[in-house]
C-alpha cells in the first residue's frame, strides 16, 4: 500500500497516545510521510480517547478521513469507529475484553482477535501492558519491521525505571509473533521507501525554532494546548542555555517576558487563549514601551474554558485587539511543524527590528499532532545579531526618536549617558511622561499625536517584512481555497483528492494574517473564478478581516466550530457544491 492509516482508540490511561506516537514514529523511520492525531478529553481516567497515525509515501499534510487499521481497546472505541474503517480494514481486539460478532462488522472488513491481556499478564501485573500487546499486533498488519518497532519502543520507553521498557518490548513482540501466525494475508502493509524523517509537534518545532532564534528567556504558565512547549524547553533548558520559568500566572508570566527583554535578551512566553486574555495589558505595554515581544498563542475551543482539549481558530479577533488602544503587531499564522519553525524564528527577527509585540497563532490541532519534516524545512538562522546598535557619544539620548520607519534606536539600559525612562504612559522622544499634569496642553497633545503616528508606521515595515500570502495550484483553477493556519493541511489533501477526481483548485494561503499584505493579496483574490473560504470559527473571522482591508467579500464560507479537526473529503465535498452551486 502507498498510504496506511492507523488508528487506537481506549481510556484516558489507557496509553493511547505512546502507542500511536510508537507508531508514528516507527513509520517515520522508514522514509514515510506521517501525520499522527491526538484526540483526547479533559480527563486523567476515562473518558474516551483515540489517536491516529497516517503515513505515505507521498507528501501528506493531515490525519486524512478513515482507517484501514482499528486497535480498540475497548467496545466503545469499536462502536464509535466502525463508521471510519475503510473497505478491506482489520480491527485489532481482545475477545477477552469484549465479544466482537461477525454481524457487528461494517461491511467489508476484517477483524483480528488478540490476547492482549494474556499477553500482557505473563510480563506484569499491569494490565495497561495490553496496549503494547495490540501495538505489535497492529504493527505487523502496517508492515513494520519488528527490529524498527523495537528500536521506537527503547527510545520511548528508555528512561522509564525498572523492566518497564523491556515488558513493553517483550509484549510488543509476543502481539507481532501472534498477529504474523494467525492474520493471513497481510494486505495493509506499506514498503519502506527512504532515510527516517524528523518526526515532531507543532509544539516542539516552535520550542526549537525559538532556541534557533537566540530566545534565552521563557515564561510561561501550563495551559493546554501550549504547554509542551514549556516541557520541551525545560527539558532543554541546560543543553540550550535558555532560563525556563514558571510562574504563578499569565500576568506574571507576559512582564517577565517583557522584563528580560527590556533588560537584554531574547525572550518568548506562550499560553492558550484564556491565558492570552490575561496577557492583553501586558502586551499593550510592551507596544507602549516599544519592547521586543514574541506570544505563541496556541488556540482552543472557547469561550471561557470551552472545550480545552479540542481545536479551534477563533481567538483572532482577540489577538487582532489585544491591548487597549492601538499599537503595531504582527500576527504570523504557521500551518505545519516546519513553518512553526521558521516563523517562530521570524517573529523573533521581527520583534527585534520593529520592537514591538509579535504573536505566533497556533492551535490545538497544530500544536499537539505529531508529524515529519524534511531537514532542509528547518534552516539554522545562522549567527544571531547584537541586539543594541546604540552607544554612548556624548549627545541626548532620544530612545523614542521620531523616525521614517517608527523604529528608534534602541540601547541596553542603564548604561552612562544613555539612560531614559521606559513607563506604560505616553511621552516624548526621551521618555518624559505626558499623561498628568502635561496632557491637555497644546504643544504636548501635538507630541501625542506624532509619537502614535510614529509607532503605527511600523505596521507598513512589518506589512512588507512579513511572510507574503501565496498562491498554491493553477493560477486559472474555477476554485480557489482561502485559509490560514493548521486548517491548510486538510485544504492541501483536499485539493489532491479532487485532482485525482479531475477537479482543479488551487490554494491561497495566507501566513500573516496581520498586518494584511493587501497590494499582494487583492490581485491574488481579484482572478479568482470563485473562492471557498475554510476557517474554523463560527463567524469566518479572516474572512471579514479580508472585506474590511481589501472591500473583497468572500461569500462562500466553509467554517467549522465542533472542536474536531477538517478532514479533507468534507472539504472536497464542500468544494464540489461551491463549483456546483456558489457564487
Amino acid at each position: 500500500m502507498p498510504e496506511i492509516s492507523v488508528r487506537t482508540g481506549g481510556a484516558a490511561g489507557d496509553g493511547i497516545a505512546s502507542v500511536g506516537e510508537v507508531l508514528g514514529k516507527s513509520l517515520s523511520r522508514l522514509g514515510l510521510h506521517v501525520f499522527g492525531l491526538n484526540a483526547y478529553q479533559s480527563v486523567i481516567r476515562g473518558g474516551h480517547v483515540w489517536f491516529q497515525a497516517r503515513a505515505s509515501s507521498d507528501p501528506i499534510h493531515s490525519q486524512g478521513d478513515n482507517c484501514d487499521v482499528l486497535l480498540a481497546l475497548n467496545k466503545e472505541t469499536a462502536q464509535i469507529h466502525f463508521a471510519s474503517m475503510n473497505a478491506g480494514s482489520t480491527v485489532v481486539y481482545d475477545p477477552e475484553k469484549f465479544d466482537l460478532a461477525d454481524g457487528e462488522l461494517p461491511v467489508g472488513t476484517k477483524k483480528l482477535a488478540v490476547p492482549t491481556l494474556e499477553i500482557a499478564r505473563k510480563y506484569s501485573n499491569q494490565s495497561i501492558l495490553q496496549n503494547a500487546a495490540g501495538m505489535g499486533a497492529t504493527a505487523f498488519l502496517a508492515g513494520i519491521p519488528f527490529p524498527v518497532l523495537q528500536k521506537a519502543l527503547a527510545d520511548s520507553f528508555g528512561r522509564k525505571k525498572g523492566d518497564i521498557a523491556d515488558w513493553n518490548i517483550g509484549a510488543a513482540g509476543a502481539g507481532y509473533q501472534f498477529a504474523e501466525a494467525h492474520s493471513g494475508a497481510n494486505d495493509h502493509a506499506v514498503k519502506p521507501v527512504g532515510e527516517p524523517k524528523l518526526l515532531m509537534t507543532g509544539n516542539q518545532a516552535i520550542a526549537l525554532g525559538a532556541a534557533a532564534a537566540g530566545c534565552k528567556f521563557l515564561a510561561q504558565y501550563p495551559m493546554t494546548p501550549a504547554s509542551t512547549i514549556l516541557h520541551w524547553l525545560a527539558a532543554h533548558s541546560h543543553q540550550l542555555g535558555i532560563v525556563v520559568k514558571q510562574a504563578e500566572d499569565e500576568i506574571a508570566v507576559v512582564n517577565m517576558a517583557i522584563g528580560a527583554s527590556y533588560a537584554g535578551v531574547r525572550s518568548m512566553c506562550a499560553t492558550s487563549g484564556g491565558g492570552f486574555a490575561l496577557m492583553v495589558e501586558g502586551i499593550g505595554m510592551a507596544g507602549m514601551t516599544e519592547t521586543p515581544l514574541v506570544v505563541v498563542e496556541s488556540q482552543r475551543s472557547g469561550p471561557s474554558t470551552g472545550l480545552p482539549t479540542k481545536t479551534e481558530q477563533g481567538d483572532l479577533n482577540m489577538m487582532l485587539g489585544a491591548g487597549q488602544g492601538e499599537f503595531p503587531r504582527a500576527i504570523l499564522a504557521p500551518s505545519d511543524a516546519g513553518e512553526a519553525f521558521r516563523m517562530t524564528v521570524k517573529a523573533f527577527q521581527l520583534a527585534e527590528d520593529w520592537q514591538t509585540p509579535i504573536i505566533v497563532a497556533s492551535d490545538f490541532h497544530l500544536s499537539e499532532s505529531i508529524m515529519t519534516v524534511e531537514r532542509d524545512e528547518l534552516p539554522f538562522p545562522g549567527p544571531i545579531p547584537s541586539l543594541y546598535q546604540v552607544q554612548p557619544n556624548g549627545s541626548e539620548y532620544k530612545r523614542y526618536a521620531y523616525t521614517d520607519s517608527g523604529v528608534s534606536p534602541r540601547a541596553l539600559p542603564g548604561q552612562p549617558g544613555l539612560q531614559f525612562k521606559a513607563g506604560s504612559d505616553e511621552h516624548d522622544e526621551r521618555g518624559r511622561l505626558i499623561s498628568d499634569v502635561l496632557s491637555g496642553i497644546p504643544i504636548w497633545v501635538a507630541e501625542r499625536t506624532k509619537m502614535m503616528d510614529k509607532r503605527m508606521r511600523k505596521l507598513e515595515g512589518l506589512r512588507a517584512a512579513g511572510p507574503a500570502p501565496a498562491l498554491d495550484g493553477p493560477a486559472d483553477a474555477p476554485l480557489t481555497f482561502v485559509a490560514w493556519g493548521s486548517t491548510i493541511g486538510a485544504v492541501r489533501d483536499a485539493t489532491n483528492l479532487l485532482r485525482v477526481k479531475g477537479v482543479s483548485t488551487n490554494l491561497l494561503r495566507i501566513p500573516q494574517v496581520y498586518p494584511l499584505a493587501t497590494s499582494q493579496l487583492v490581485p491574488l483574490l481579484s482572478q479568482a473564478q470563485k473562492t471557498l473560504l475554510v476557517e474554523a470559527n463560527f463567524s469566518g473571522q479572516l474572512g471579514h478581516l479580508i472585506r474590511a482591508e481589501t472591500g473583497i467579500a468572500l461569500p462562500n464560507r466553509f467554517l467549522k466550530y465542533d472542536g474536531e479537526p477538517f478532514t479533507p473529503m468534507e472539504i472536497a465535498q464542500k468544494a464540489l457544491e461551491v463549483l456546483n452551486n456558489g457564487h
